[in-house]
């Protein structure tokens, strides 16, 4: 029998500040509901979701903010590029991640936009905390000794 030809995980946008600016409590992978131009902008790589967040509008979680450039070669077909895009998800995890929204303060928060093995355009979606100005001062200092150790180390041996 003949081994199928996996494609690896193709990272495509990554929300880096978002690991800065939130204590991330809980993560989960949601599909995309896109349109044919979207894809193939997403696959050309321009895409950012570093200002945007999820928001729940009766009943499902939208991707509000993010930005898709249009796809040059699609002419008049093409589409709004921070148009709301619609997460698909189950109904027991649409309503776990609305009732941590509600009822404890959290926020949504997409971490990375990739294509998984398959093909699909996935996010990573991240229940989270948004962090103090202390907490991140916290977190400057632990890195920073964490690379300064790390060079004590080097040079001792």
């Amino acid at each position: 029998m003949a081994e199928k030809n996996e494609r690896p995980i193709k990272v495509v946008a990554e929300n880096r500040k978002a690991r800065f600016n939130y204590a991330i409590e809980d993560t989960i992978e949601a599909g995309i509901a896109l349109t044919g131009t979207e894809v193939k902008s997403i696959r050309g790589g321009k895409s950012t979701i570093a200002e945007s967040y999820a928001d729940s509008k009766n009943g499902e979680i939208w991707l509000i903010n993010a930005n898709i450039p249009e796809y040059l070669q699609a002419n008049r077909f093409n589409h709004e590029p921070k148009r709301p895009r619609k997460l698909l998800l189950h109904k027991k995890q649409i309503s776990k991640l609305m009732g941590a929204v509600d009822r404890e303060g959290m926020t949504l928060i997409p971490l990375k936009l990739y294509f998984n093995e398959r093909g699909r355009a996935k996010l990573l979606l991240a229940v989270a905390k948004g962090k103090k100005l202390h907490d991140k001062r916290e977190t400057v200092k632990k890195r920073d000794w964490g690379r300064e150790k790390g060079r004590l180390m080097r040079a001792r041996g």
